[in-house]
């Protein structure tokens, strides 16, 4: 099976890694405002919209299942999330690619090649949490602006993180901009009060991968044996 996935991309993608900002040329976009808004505020108002911060705070694991469409072919994907540990499935024509932290340690592993995740990446894994918006902290982002984009406001926060744009009218995260790839979220789907995306584009190192979300399982079917 090719290895049309990036592993660590899709692992990270919301954990707002150190990492420098990247622009997005394609987009069309007016010239940035500064914002009325403090990022505490933007990032507040994406707690409110995904279902509040004590609900998010609630959810202690998750079961995910996907459905990944990339260069033509289509990928299903289940991942288990406890705490900061996760297990992601891949599976391709019989074939599978695992993607697995202990909360300590991990690897990737395709057609019996593992991989360890480089060392450099453990202390932001070890960071994660089950819903992966909280990663989200205002004292991340010194600054936050106003963009329009694709015909909408937006407000951006910006640092040496990425960039991060905010609905103005909802609240919700659109788009996000890093070096491990570029996102954007089409749609919104609400299990048990609380948000998560239904369907995400996504792109990392000239791949385009559409994700969409047919199953969400919160706070049931998990447990630390799933990650030995």
């Amino acid at each position: 099976m090719k290895k049309i996935i990036i592993p660590f991309f899709c692992a990270v993608l919301f954990s707002v890694p150190a990492v420098a900002q990247k622009k997005d040329a394609a987009s069309a976009k007016t010239e940035a405002v500064k914002s009325k808004l403090t990022s505490k505020e933007v990032i507040d108002n994406y707690f409110k919209a995904l279902g509040g911060k004590d609900k998010l705070e609630s959810v202690k694991s998750v079961i995910t299942d996907n459905t990944l469409s990339a260069q033509g072919m289509e990928i299903t994907m289940s991942t288990k999330k406890l705490g900061n540990k996760f297990k992601s499935v891949q599976s391709l024509m019989g074939q599978q690619m695992v993607q697995l932290f202990d909360g300590e340690k991990g690897y990737f592993e395709q057609m019996g090649k593992k991989i360890d995740i480089p060392a450099d990446k453990i202390a932001d894994l070890k960071k994660g949490k089950p819903v992966d918006a909280l990663a989200f902290e205002s004292t991340n982002f010194q600054n936050v602006s106003v963009e329009k984009l694709d015909g909408k406001d937006y407000n951006v926060l910006t640092s040496d993180k990425g960039s991060f744009y905010f609905d103005t009218a909802t609240g919700l995260l659109y788009k996000a901009n890093t070096k491990e790839g570029n996102m954007t979220v089409k749609s919104y789907m609400t299990v048990d009060g609380v948000q998560f995306p239904a369907e995400v584009d996504a792109e990392s190192a000239g791949q385009k991968i559409n994700i969409k979300t047919t199953k969400i399982v919160i706070n049931s079917g998990v447990t630390d044996a799933d990650f030995k």
